[in-house]
């Protein structure tokens, strides 16, 4: 016998279908690689190269590290250590040749007056830079030396944003820091890093602005037997040197600050240049453990056998007995927040056995990788200043 459906019923039974459940079509495991489906006959964390690497870790001597109990053997440990890294770094050339500085622009704005220059730092190696010195302000000024992180280069932290163009809104990670630093009443000496913005190989330089160059030229370093981030530190020497040649600039007052990367050229060119009077690192102070060798990072960061003699927080404590001001990021993704308060506490140690435990200070503020300054500029500002 054969029922005939009515319009309502067939359509009542049709939304009964619709809500039933579908079910989602099973997928094929995604391939991971050419262990897939042996992992239990292989042990799998034999084939994790991070892991290898800190397990390796655990071995390093650090042979310089830290272990001073009085002042007198930690000013040792600061020249065996000291000298020992400007020899990682590759070394520094004793000879200077002459700066051969030019100006560019001179720009006036409400609150700094921006010069344009360019100089040596050493035969056919131009750099850039920025000089902000404050309006309405008394020289000869207290410089800091600003040096920016991985981005767009020196012009994230002038106020220049992506067409070239001023911006006043301090946009980006790193917020102009350059035009805080004059607004605390500083001269800001923003330099270009090798490998960033202008300072760039034709290839890259066809590629977005934020494109750094640190491939293939920090790996030219390694093959010459030395590192970018030694490159780096003469520059900001050799910035030192133009200082010293500019009638409105005091070079007995010189800081150096910077982010992320340029927090890295910041904490070794005060651990290695000691008219370097004071430093602000922001985003970078961590170990070597945690962030450099278990995380991904620019080939920039890396200096050959360094962990045979020391970590990070020796590096820093060769800064001592100058003011230091570090700041990190609470949900910095690069460089862990625990591992930048460790390292904090061994730096402190060191600056306690200089009896200069005041001088240091961190602000572990609640963001990401990003510039903060909300304590570390004015903390510059009344010790440089």
């Amino acid at each position: 016998m054969t029922r005939k459906l009515s319009r309502r019923a067939f359509g009542v039974g049709a939304l009964a279908g619709a809500a039933r459940p579908q079910q989602a079509p099973q997928q094929e495991p995604r391939y991971t690689g050419a262990l897939d489906g042996f992992e239990s006959r292989v042990d799998t964390a034999s084939f994790d190269p991070v892991l290898w690497t800190r397990k390796r870790y655990e071995s390093m001597p650090l042979r310089l590290t830290f272990r001073a109990r009085t002042r007198r053997e930690a000013e040792a440990w600061r020249k065996r250590l000291r000298a020992k890294l400007a020899e990682l770094v590759g070394g520094f050339a004793s000879d200077r040749a002459p700066i051969s500085a030019r100006t560019l622009e001179v720009r006036e704005f409400p609150k700094y007056r921006r010069e344009n220059v360019v100089f040596e730092s050493r035969p056919g190696v131009g750099v850039l830079a920025y000089l902000l010195t404050p309006a309405g302000g008394k020289p000869p000024f207290a410089s800091m030396i600003c040096l920016p992180g991985h981005g767009r280069g020196v012009d994230d932290i002038v106020g220049i944003d992506a067409d070239g163009k001023d911006r006043v809104n301090k946009a980006g990670y790193q917020h102009d820091f350059a035009i805080q630093a004059a607004e605390h009443g500083l001269a800001a000496v923003a330099i270009e890093q090798m490998a960033f913005g202008c300072r760039r190989d034709p290839i890259t330089r066809k590629r977005p602005l934020a494109t750094s160059a640190c491939q293939p030229t920090a790996g030219a370093a390694l093959l010459f037997g030395e590192t970018m981030v030694g490159w780096r530190v003469f520059d900001v020497m050799r910035t030192i040197d133009w200082i010293a040649t500019r009638g409105e600039l005091d070079p007995a007052r010189v800081g150096c600050m910077g982010i992320s990367g340029g927090g890295t050229a910041t904490l070794f060119s005060a651990a290695l240049e000691p008219r370097i009077r004071l430093a602000f690192v922001s985003g970078y102070l961590n170990t070597f453990r945690d962030s450099i060798l278990s995380l991904a990072h620019c080939i920039d960061n890396y200096v050959p056998g360094i962990l045979e003699w020391c970590e990070m927080y020796d590096v820093a404590g060769l800064i001592a007995p100058r003011p230091l001001f570090v700041e990190s990021g609470e949900r910095d993704n690069i460089f862990p927040i625990q591992a930048s308060r460790e390292s904090f506490a061994r730096v402190k140690k060191v600056y306690e056995v200089f009896g200069a435990g005041g001088a240091l200070e961190q602000e572990v503020f609640d963001q990401e990788h990003v510039f903060h300054g909300v304590r570390g500029l004015p903390f510059a500002a009344a010790r440089l200043g």
